[in-house]
């Protein structure tokens, strides 16, 4: 088999499968065969891990076909298109994608022209360097949410990433058991997995208040409800900037 190098640092942008869903893909690689090809950059895999790995269990045949970048970033920013175009993602999951992705996007250099010197031809990533203003702001446009939006989700991103390092030094052994997570969860996902129920509370939170505000409406009297509300959103911020 081809020698191929595992980047931890991609590796690590592929959200885990779950066991059944890791074992009825193993099931079908091995009646079946690996048909579709992996996908490698200069031998780096960047598309394909879960079935390298089971191949490579099993001794099962695959194909690998090359993608040509100039850089690092644009390999990074290829992978972020793919996940998010192929996978039904949580907010929390997406924001970090858009924070890693604004992140990588500044550090492209651009020429005099404004054209992007390391920008792969054929327009496989989110990346469109010929468009004007800040990589925030082009970015908030290609993912449809502001500027401001972007930015916070590069915070946030990194706030996770530091998290991640303190997690795979063992400092968060108790929340990744109370998370329910497997020993060998990757560290961004057992972050997810930590807030998946806060975002359901906020999302139950919401539907509930969009159900009870038309009953509230009618009562006349909002002060009491806005009060109560403009409390919760305090507290929400309050969590947003300790990111």
């Amino acid at each position: 088999m081809k020698n191929i190098i595992i980047d931890e640092e991609f590796k690590s942008l592929l959200p885990a499968l779950d066991e059944k869903t890791y074992e009825m893909l193993e099931e079908n690689l091995i009646e079946n065969g690996c048909r579709d090809a992996l996908i490698l950059w200069n031998g780096v895999l960047i598309d394909g891990h879960n079935r390298y790995e089971i191949c490579t269990k099993h001794d099962i045949p695959f194909n690998t076909t090359d993608k040509e970048f100039a850089s690092r970033e644009d390999a990074l920013i290829w992978i972020i298109s793919n996940q998010v175009s192929r996978r039904n993602l949580s907010q929390m999951q997406l924001r970090y994608y858009r924070g890693v992705h604004y992140k990588a996007d500044k550090k492209i250099i651009t020429n005099e022209m404004g054209k992007n010197q390391y920008a792969e031809d054929g327009g496989n990533s989110f990346h469109q360097p010929n468009e004007r203003g800040s990589t925030a702001e082009r970015l908030g446009k290609q993912y449809r949410v502001t500027g401001r939006t972007i930015r916070s989700d590069a915070k946030l991103a990194d706030a996770i990433d530091a998290t991640a390092v303190e997690i795979e030094s063992g400092n968060y052994e108790k929340e990744k058991a109370e998370a329910n997570t497997a020993t060998t969860a990757k560290p961004a996902d057992i972050i997810f997995a930590l807030m998946r129920s806060l975002d359901k509370a906020v999302s139950n939170m919401s539907d509930g208040l969009d159900s009870e505000l038309p009953k509230i409406t009618k009562k006349g009297d909002m002060s009491e409800f806005k009060t109560t509300l403009r409390a919760c959103i305090s507290r929400l911020e309050d969590l947003f900037k300790k990111i």
